[in-house]
């Protein structure tokens, strides 16, 4: 958006109409209609109260109308019985809205300000900026607002790092950004504009609705006599945004998520390890379904337990010239019989993922007929189907060929009954590629068959409907084809670009092509935390680079011990190199046998929790607010119960790591790792980490970890012939950790009004902790939930007091509550379990595991 044709209306009268409609009881919100008398089209500011502390507001004219499908659906508004109270001041041209214990006050004496503010605050936590709020540009709009410097900017989907967007300026679109730098490259894949100020007094969330390309400057751009500000600039149509306040960034993500859909819940397969790996569908000899075969029994060889695998494209690689990638069709000698393969994949425990790609190459057999019925986007200068180079066999090959208009029925419906056909054959899940819509040219024209046209809309242009819609229309189509093919089970699509509204469909992403570099990955971490606050769930990396050199064997095992640790654990890649441009390179988590029992050990305790700033739930600790800390490339939360750090240079044995505080008496942490030691919260650390053990993982004293088989397992208590093999979820252990014993007087107590211990006690404060379980394959809508909740209380030196506790919502219950619950202890913890006053039945003493650790056996 280089150009500039800015229009600040800065005269405003009350929309009497909107006004006089709402009767006599003041409502909350306000209509204003600009009248400056050289104003041909004329622009309109609404301002209306949602939610206790969610606003909405819109800015149009008749030729800038709003987001004809905006990526949110409007919500009625509802205060929970409590309704707002609102005070028009017309002397001041002023009017404010009190909801909760937020107050907004729109002063339109000049141009319309929004100033938001929550109780207990003096200055607000958002204003506009006065004389510029909101201008028409051209063909878009420009909303200006405060910029508060030392302050943290978080979100906008998928950004470079650091962490922390302040003083920075972003393209709000999606690209294809093969070998991109963590650092540097903007855009990456994403396409959601949503902003989120935070400080510890109060948060704020600014959420555009639009599919249309934008830019955001985040306090990047200075004036002199505008000074700092933030301005999110949209190319095409008028605005649509979301205000949200919270006294924390929590408060705000989780009001975000009842606007955009809460994250879908992935199948169990997705939480284990995911293998891919360009090469292995691209061979003709071995046959693609060899070596693909020959992969998982390789997994099973050095027992690295698999899960699912990704089919990358290789599989629709034409047999003869040219041979390009056609996607939903198979190269009939690579893989003769898919279903046959697939059936045989499945006896091994493993699902399979296949690449498809929203895209149809000119020499592709279906792209005739897609061409005749419409099924491609129209280019309004040729009045034909448009046309553009596309990716198609090897690293930096193209041909020509067309984008698929998700808005067209002709496409919409082909790329459905792609998907169904994918389904019949045996293929798990959708893997959208390829999916960022670099159109280069905003007037191609979209046919609108397969979504609603307001009333008033008379373009068609792509430029104002966006390129990121087709991103989500492609999600839904998978989806829903998905869930035709397979009506009982959990849909599952994983997607590479997104925007707010495709994770209604998609229950992964990933951080696309990025490069084989310790720069990167570190930098890849604070991808993770925008992702997490963009609500883009089930997120991870490419372990060990996508492009790239292969990594050395200790920065291998480094990048696992951190991909472990995310909610998507996957290795693939598509490494190039001069002599093999169309098939590369793979990495194998056993291709350097020195390391595979580290590599093997970490595999098994795979996790996958959502990544969290250090910062979130402990916005009262002073030190979270640090520069160092807010990079968010250095360490995170791994949910709740343990803090993760990573090593970043060759080399390096250790970590410094800060351990947050929430309160004067925090139980503090527990190193993981040996030589497994407690360590004190709301200081700096240097942990210990030697590569061939592992990186800093702290656990939270008071926490608790279920935990697993090291395994792929599955819930149900009967076979299933299309995968005899898996093991039954029949074994459940439970992590948990005390405060240990204090032989340190410099240990200060634990408890929360407990006495002060004499310094040969632990204490008594009680911890509850609690996590749900379903049978991790049903769909959502049908999904039966299992509660369980566990308390732990070290009473005295001797001895360690637990219960656990089963609710049932609805008549699903899992395998091995049936045997009972293993309580695993730290290692070095030696008091006796017994079960508490709430407990039923008794402890027995299980032994030991293999790592020393003492094991509990309890009655649920």
């Amino acid at each position: 958006m280089l150009h500039q044709y800015e229009r600040v209306p800065q005269h405003y009268q009350l929309n009497e109409a909107s006004e006089n409609a709402v009767g006599s009881k003041p409502a909350p919100a306000i209509s204003l209609r600009s009248s400056d008398e050289s104003t041909s089209d004329p622009c309109t500011f609404q301002f209306e109260a949602i939610r206790p502390n969610v606003f909405r507001t819109t800015f149009t004219t008749p030729q800038h109308p709003v987001p004809p499908f905006p990526s949110v659906k409007r919500v009625a508004p509802d205060f929970g019985g409590d309704a707002p109270e609102v005070t028009t001041d017309l002397d001041r041209c002023s009017r404010e809205i009190r909801c909760g214990k937020t107050k907004a006050v729109v002063d339109w004496s000049n141009a319309p300000v929004v100033s938001l503010f929550l109780d207990g605050v003096q200055k607000p936590v958002h204003r506009d900026l006065n004389f510029r709020s909101y201008a028409v540009d051209a063909t878009g709009i420009a909303h200006y607002s405060v910029y508060k410097k030392d302050t943290l900017h978080v979100g906008l989907g998928e950004k470079a790092a650091p962490m922390d967007l302040s003083g920075r300026g972003f393209i709000v679109s999606a690209s294809d950004t093969f070998g991109y730098d963590a650092y540097r490259t903007d855009p990456l894949y994403k396409h959601i504009p949503l902003l989120i100020n935070v400080t510890p007094s109060g948060c704020i969330g600014t959420f555009s609705t639009s599919h249309a390309r934008g830019t955001w400057s985040v306090g990047s751009e200075i004036d002199g006599m505008w000074g700092h500000f933030k301005v999110y600039r949209q190319a095409h149509g008028g605005l649509e945004e979301y205000l949200i306040v919270g006294g924390t960034v929590a408060e705000v993500v989780r009001s975000y998520a009842e606007l955009a859909g809460f994250p879908l819940l992935m199948p169990r397969y997705m939480m284990g390890y995911v293998g891919g790996g360009m090469k292995y569908s691209m061979e003709d000899s071995p046959r693609a379904c060899d070596a693909i075969m020959g992969f998982i029994k390789n997994c099973e060889k050095h027992d690295m337990p698999c899960s699912a695998f990704q089919m990358s494209s290789g599989y629709t690689v034409a047999e003869t010239e040219p041979k390009t990638r056609n996607v939903f069709t198979w190269n009939r000698h690579r893989f003769p019989d898919p279903r046959a393969f697939t059936k045989e994949c499945h006896e091994h425990g493993v699902r399979l993922l296949a690449n498809v790609k929203p895209y149809v190459l000119a020499n592709h057999p279906g792209y005739p007929d897609l061409a005749k019925t419409g099924g491609f986007f129209r280019d309004p200068i040729t009045k034909k189907t448009a046309v553009a180079r596309l990716w198609s066999a090897g690293g930096g090959e193209s041909g020509e060929g067309s984008h698929i208009d998700f808005t067209s029925k002709a496409g919409y419906e082909w790329w459905y009954n792609g998907v169904k056909a994918l389904k019949d054959v045996g293929i798990d899940a959708m893997w959208n590629d390829n999916n960022e819509y670099n159109i280069p040219s905003d007037d191609w024209q979209c046919a609108l068959e397969t979504v609603n046209v307001p009333g008033g809309v008379a373009r068609n242009d792509i430029g104002l409907w966006g390129r990121a819609l087709h991103t989500e229309l492609m999600g839904k189509s998978s989806h829903d084809a998905t869930l035709e093919a397979e009506p009982d089970a959990r849909p599952f699509v994983l997607t590479r670009s997104a925007t707010a509204g495709t994770m209604k469909y998609c229950a992964s992403s990933w951080s696309g092509d990025n490069v084989t570099s310790w720069e990167g990955m570190k930098g890849a971490n604070a991808l993770a935390l925008n992702a997490g606050f963009s609500l883009l769930q089930c997120y991870g990396h490419d372990i060990g680079g996508f492009e790239g050199p292969q990594p050395t064997p200790e920065h291998l095992v480094r990048w696992i011990q951190l991909g472990i640790h995310s909610p998507r654990f996957v290795i693939n890649c598509y490494k190039t190199n001069p002599s093999d441009n169309l098939i590369g390179e793979v990495i194998e988590p056993w291709q350097y046998p020195s390391v595979n029992p580290i590599i093997r050990a970490a595999i098994k305790r795979r996790r996958n929790p959502p990544q969290r700033w250090t910062g979130w739930g402990h916005e009262s600790d002073p030190t979270v607010w640090s520069k160092e800390l807010l990079k968010g490339d250095s360490q995170y939360w791994f949910g709740d119960a343990m803090l993760v750090a990573g090593v970043y240079e060759p080399g390096v044995s250790s970590a410094r790591v800060y351990l947050p505080r929430k309160e004067d008496k925090d139980p503090g942490f527990l190193n993981l790792s040996a030589p497994y030691q407690h360590f004190e919260s709301g200081k700096w650390h240097e942990v210990e980490s030697t590569w061939y053990t592992s990186i800093p993982v702290l656990a939270r004293i008071g926490s608790a970890i279920p935990v697993g088989k090291p395994a792929p397992t599955t819930c149900l208590a009967r076979d299933d012939p299309e995968f005899p093999n898996i093991a039954k979820d029949d074994w459940r252990g439970v992590e948990i950790f005390p405060p240990p014993v204090a032989h340190d007087a410099n240990i200060p107590s634990q408890a929360d009004g407990a006495p002060v211990t004499d310094g040969t006690h632990a204490t008594t404060q009680s911890f509850a902790n609690q996590w749900l379980e379903d049978d991790g394959t049903s769909r959502v809508e049908k999904s039966e939930l299992c509660a369980f909740e566990i308390t732990y209380s070290a009473a005295s030196p001797e001895e360690i007091q637990v219960g656990i506790s089963m609710t049932k919502q609805g008549g699903f219950e899992p395998l091995w509550t049936k045997n009972g619950i293993t309580v695993v202890l730290p290692i070095g913890e030696e008091r006796v379990v017994t079960a508490s006053n709430a407990a039923k039945g008794e402890v027995l003493d299980a032994g030991r595991d293999s790592k020393g650790r003492k094991l509990w056996k309890l009655q649920i």
